[in-house]
């Protein structure tokens, strides 16, 4: 097994915890000599060898947390039935008396356990993907915010050494994060790298959150590039710039925008409900172009069928060095080929008590038009989804983690985008 850590309090310690129980039941485990982005840790199931990972991070959640990540012999996240059989184990344990554990210094002596860099075969596979010498040499000036999280250092060590100019902000580590509610690269985090790009007059900015699988852009007015747009510049890219073709994969949350590139370069485009553990396995299955979710994470064929947001970020300049585009004139070429696409996410906080009478509410309303434009179709892949005739969309669905109710919508225009969240808050019936 691989396992890799990020860069919160005591990440390490729960690591090297992880690596003792691994050695005393007998299993060789490849601990990182440091922290390191998950996509690095799950790359590192392929680059090693290895049946699977584990990961300790809490990714883009609030600083009080932390997490264990478990990754499949493909580096993609341990599916569902994985991690029931490993939560029933957990029970058993505890039954039984206990967990077994090899002090790490007798487990490093018995060669059950070896401190690797996991980071110089991860960076190798992405400049062979990106073409790193190229991108180099390119006069393009970068602000990077890696939000005090494990991808630090990452896109300013692979861009050294040419004519890209970089500045890194928040790099250093620190495990309160800061001026932070979390380290998610959203709009409302972003303010620091906003002000910073503007500031040195950059091209652009590039967030990734606290392990690095997820990316947020800035353009270089300072705006931020919601999720579904970078989403669907990414698909363009590899589609027409790159010239490649392959089935796209999209979570119900993520941007219609897929559909119609879908028909424009002939490529088909499926749907799967909203999670990672979702979309990977249909990436494999269809030997995917591109996997994409709302959250800001996408992964890519020829790497891991997982979310990787520093590929996506050097992905992104690629895009702008190949075509001489900045952000915001990329966005308005998309506009031209698939027209304006405007997205927003409303969370709504309840008593978790009312989660029952809010889903017999919504289940027992069937509105024939929402905001004044008529139902064309409706679903419940995940959460429930109404489709309108203006090809605008609207969906509402619970988060999986904490009582909070979720309403997106997308249309093609701004003020409709608000016109239906105002709607579908109000078919929940919450305050």
């Amino acid at each position: 097994m691989v396992i890799g850590y990020d860069t919160r309090f005591a990440s390490e310690d729960f690591a090297a915890a992880t690596a003792e129980v691994l050695a005393a039941n007998g299993i060789k485990t490849y601990l990182s000599s440091g922290a390191v982005p998950t996509p690095v840790a799950s790359h590192g199931v392929l680059s090693q060898k290895a049946a699977g990972a584990i990961v300790i991070t809490a990714s883009h959640n609030r600083a009080s947390w932390n997490g264990f990540k478990i990754k499949s012999a493909d580096g993609a996240s341990a599916p569902p039935e994985t991690t029931d059989i490993i939560e029933r184990e957990i029970v058993n344990l505890q039954k039984d008396g206990g967990v077994k554990r090899l002090a790490l210094g007798e487990a490093i002596k018995q060669r059950l356990v070896t401190y690797t860099d996991l980071e110089k075969p991860y960076t190798a596979r992405l400049a062979r993907l990106v073409g790193l010498p190229e991108l180099i040499q390119s006069r393009i000036k970068v602000v990077v915010d890696p939000m005090f999280g494990a991808g630090a250092g990452y896109l300013r060590r692979m861009l050294a050494g040419g004519a890209v100019e970089l500045v890194e902000i928040n790099y250093e580590r620190n495990p309160l994060f800061p001026g932070l509610e979390r380290p998610e690269p959203l709009e409302a985090n972003l303010g620091h790298l906003a002000k910073t790009v503007i500031n040195s007059g950059a091209h652009i900015g590039i967030a990734t959150d606290g392990d690095a699988d997820r990316v947020g852009i800035i353009d270089e007015n300072g705006r931020f590039l919601t999720q579904l747009q970078t989403c669907a510049l990414l698909t363009l890219y590899l589609l027409e710039t790159r010239g490649e073709r392959g089935a796209l994969v999209k979570t119900v949350t993520m941007t219609s925008m897929l559909y119609r590139l879908g028909e424009i370069f002939g490529v088909p485009v499926f749907e799967t409900p909203v999670g990672f553990k979702y979309v990977a396995p249909v990436m494999t299955r269809e030997n995917a172009l591109i996997g994409g979710e709302e959250s800001g994470g996408y992964g890519f064929r020829g790497h891991i069928p997982e979310r990787d947001g520093i590929l996506a970020g050097l992905y992104f300049l690629d895009f702008m060095v190949k075509t001489g585009k900045t952000p915001s004139e990329l966005l308005t070429y998309l506009y031209e080929k698939v027209g304006p696409h405007y997205y927003q996410r409303l969370d709504q906080e309840f008593p978790a008590a009312e989660r029952p009478a809010i889903i017999t509410r919504i289940k027992e309303t069937t509105p024939e038009k929402i905001a004044g434009m008529k139902v064309d179709h409706f679903d419940t892949t995940d959460g429930f989804r109404y489709h309108l005739i203006d090809r605008s969309w609207l969906l509402i669905r619970f988060s999986g983690t904490e009582p909070v109710l979720r309403i997106y919508a997308e249309a093609g225009r701004p003020e409709r985008v608000t016109e239906l969240l105002a709607a579908g808050k109000d078919l929940t019936g919450t305050k």
